[in-house]
């Protein structure tokens, strides 16, 4: 299978490429950049073809999705920066990226007759509850620009294509970008306590691993919603950071509080970020390890592992 990887240059698309390079299939890389601009961690992704994409030209992804003819699209691309989304001048701007360029990569990629795979976010949701969203549920109640047109980027490929995969992720890391592991390293490394909100529950998301089950998704035809985030059980990012400090034997002091007493952000962020899961065994498919595992392989791939923790 050939396949189109957009978003390259963030963490999940560098990792889906080297994956793809690992299991020997043809895989063409493609970003906003002129060239790739990801880490050089692995030889194969920066060997691995690339082509300059504006997603949001529906006329440049239309002819980039004809020439190469994929038979998978991997959609990694999106504004990913929640709070920035709210700004007046950026509105625009993230749902011409998420919900337009989204549209105009399923309807080229229909016309192609290919498989897609969109990756999306539980911010589809309203956030409340404590009840783990279903994929397949439809009750969606976005609070943000950001979730508003993510949910408007499902809705252009489901209501464009019948092969597709929509993977809601949450609470993502990855070796190839700045992430919430990274910034509480760097504060830990400065500070001697760290204020972080313990009433918003959900799981991490390890991109190295999501990589995986998307390229086993795509040698299926097993079309549909499923949410992928790392096993081990619901968390806070409070039992989140404490675990973090935990493995990289840093003794700073986590200060749990509310969102409330955190101090509000632009975007509303979701209170309940718990995704099942189990639709993915029940599929066939592998699900990703424990995130306390994940960590542990993160933290050693980006040397912030102590000899304690191995």
């Amino acid at each position: 299978m050939k396949f189109l990887v957009t978003g390259v240059g963030g963490q999940l698309g560098h990792d889906v490429m080297n994956e793809l390079a690992a299991r020997g299939y043809e895989g063409w890389g493609s970003d906003i950049a002129p060239a790739y601009s990801g880490a050089a961690d692995n030889t194969a992704v920066t060997a691995m073809p690339y082509i300059q994409l504006d997603i949001t030209d529906r006329d440049a992804v239309e002819k980039a999705i004809e020439s190469l003819k994929p038979d998978v699209v991997v959609h990694c691309a999106a504004w990913t920066a929640v709070d920035a989304a709210e700004d007046e001048e950026n509105r625009e701007k993230v749902r011409a990226i998420n919900t337009d360029g989204t549209r105009y990569i399923a309807e080229a990629a229909k016309k192609a007759d290919a498989k897609m795979i969109y990756i999306s976010t539980d911010y589809v949701f309203n956030g409340q509850g404590e009840t783990p969203w279903d994929p397949d549920c439809t009750d969606y109640a976005p609070l943000s620009v950001y979730g508003s047109s993510k949910l408007g980027g499902e809705l252009a490929v489901s209501g464009t294509l019948e092969k597709y995969f929509i993977v809601r992720i949450a609470w993502v890391f990855g070796t190839n970008g700045k992430n919430f592991i990274r910034t509480m390293l760097n504060v830990g490394k400065t500070h001697d306590t760290v204020r972080v909100v313990k009433d918003q529950i959900g799981t991490p998301t390890y991109t190295l691993d999501l990589a995986r089950l998307l390229v086993d998704m795509a040698e299926t035809e097993k079309y549909g919603y499923y949410h992928a985030t790392n096993e081990g059980g619901y968390i806070s990012w409070y039992d989140f950071t404490c675990e973090i400090y935990r493995q990289a034997g840093m003794d700073t002091k986590v200060i749990p509080v509310t969102t409330e007493e955190y101090g509000l952000s632009k975007a509303a962020r979701p209170f309940n970020s718990r995704l099942d899961r189990s639709k993915l065994s029940a599929n066939g498919f592998t699900p990703l390890p424990d995130w306390k595992d994940a960590l542990a392989r993160y933290l050693k791939a980006i040397g912030e592992t102590t000899w304690e923790n191995g």
